[in-house]
């Protein structure tokens, strides 16, 4: 039985059903769109292993340190430009809310071997 409890990326299907099917490598992001909220999801969760699985080879880092003190209220799509099975490239510009403040970034995101990953982002405010 799953939780009901909504994603924390914002779509209202438990973990489960949504992010978590990506976290568990059930399933690959279908858009850079829900790539981008698996991998929000990722850093609720602490998973530093899929957001560097979904991290592009040219620009990931040799290792990744989250900080278990960050607690992630809520993330709000603003904007996504291509980034569906159609593309080969896309954006997704967000707000993800933190206690104490928030990031806003557009991110941008290629197909590596099919699969969308994250490339770099740019920060905005």
């Amino acid at each position: 039985m799953t939780s009901r409890t909504p994603c924390p990326c914002g779509l209202p299907e438990s973990y489960e059903e949504c992010c978590g099917r990506f976290h568990g490598g059930a399933a690959a992001a279908p858009t850079a769109e829900r790539l981008m909220r698996s991998r929000y999801t990722a850093f609720v969760r602490l998973d530093a292993a899929y957001l560097l699985r979904t991290w592009h080879p040219r620009t990931r880092p040799a290792r990744l340190d989250l900080d278990p003190g960050t607690r992630w209220t809520g993330l709000k799509i603003l904007a996504a430009e291509a980034g569906s099975a159609f593309h080969s490239t896309g954006t997704v510009t967000f707000r993800a809310s933190f206690r104490g403040g928030s990031l806003h970034e557009r991110s941008r995101f290629e197909r590596v071997d099919g699969a969308w990953v994250y490339v770099d982002g740019e920060f905005l405010d």
